[in-house]
């Protein structure tokens, strides 16, 4: 399977006097990118555009430098699964999945249909109606129904919603498996914890306006207009605490006296991680711990979106 890339270029989406997507610039290159935005953010709108079914205003997208929108033979290499859950409630699992194999013209679209459902363990509700389906079970067959053509891209629309704690796992590891094949998967989510644990590159949307790009860590240390907060403990708090507080690249120092936690708050990421060991063997002190309270995806998502 080639590798595929994806690629937004001042890309924008408005409905009447609404822009959803405002003048986004990105690329989707193969492996795991997770899609990070609060609601209305317009991680749907913009999905909707990279998988073909939306037309952007302004500006294209293309997947390997050729234009999808109103080319229907990209869907051969597209897998879509949007966060709506419309489906035909009348089929069961088996014939929604078996009906998408036949539309893409596959040489033996039962077995394609087996083999997918077998893959997000739908197997033992394939013969029941989409319509008695828990929320959990429909992303699994919309999931076997992206899968049944065997795309190099996924395009994941809050793919987690509704599945227990086991489904999440096994779903992860599938896109795992799927981002090391060297497939393109893209999937949008509001659990953060897993988006920092499964995705190799992130995306922020933020008003429908492009926020951020790349490794969530990177993303926070390029943040040097705001405060870097650190927990430190040492052999002498009160020590450091004087040291650092006498020097420019703290804001702010705290020692919990109960618990002998020295916080501290760095203005320069920079200076500070220079400072600290200097100051702290000038003056004989030994560190015991040093971490970082804000490295969170939660944590740089929420000073994304509240900037």
């Amino acid at each position: 399977m080639s590798p595929s890339v994806l690629s937004v270029d001042t890309v924008s989406r408005w409905f009447g006097n609404v822009v959803a997507v405002n003048d986004v610039t990105m690329t989707i290159g193969p492996g795991i990118t997770g899609l990070l935005g609060p609601n209305g953010a317009g991680k749907s709108t913009l999905i909707g555009m990279l998988a073909g079914f939306l037309a952007p205003s302004a500006g294209t997208v293309t997947l390997d430098g050729v234009t999808v929108w109103k080319n229907p033979e990209v869907y051969r290499t597209i897998g879509l699964v949007p966060e709506r859950e419309a489906a035909y409630d009348f089929l069961t699992g088996w014939q929604f999945v078996l009906a998408n194999a036949e539309l893409h013209g596959l040489a033996d679209p039962g077995a394609a249909a087996k083999r997918a459902l077998a893959t997000v363990e739908m197997e033992f509700a394939q013969g029941r109606r989409v319509g008695e389906y828990s929320k959990g079970m429909r992303q699994r067959v919309k999931m076997a129904s992206a899968l049944v053509h065997d795309p190099g891209v996924l395009l994941l629309d809050e793919p987690f919603n509704g599945m227990d704690p086991r489904q999440r796992l096994h779903l992860m590891d599938l896109l795992r498996q799927m981002g090391a094949e060297g497939r393109t998967v893209l999937f949008s989510s509001h659990i953060l914890e897993e988006v920092e644990q499964l995705a190799q590159h992130i995306e922020v949307m933020v008003a429908g306006r492009h926020a951020a790009s790349g490794d969530f860590r990177e993303i926070r240390r390029l943040m040097t207009d705001r405060p870097h907060q650190y927990v430190i403990r040492s052999s002498d708090d009160r020590g450091l605490a004087a040291a650092l507080i006498a020097d420019g690249s703290t804001a702010a120092v705290h020692l919990d006296g109960a618990t002998g936690v020295l916080s501290v708050e760095a203005v320069s990421f920079l200076r500070f991680t220079e400072l600290l060991p200097r100051v702290a063997r000038d003056a004989g002190i030994r560190l015991f711990e040093v971490s970082p309270t804000d490295e969170s995806l939660e944590s740089v998502f929420s000073y994304l979106v509240k900037s």
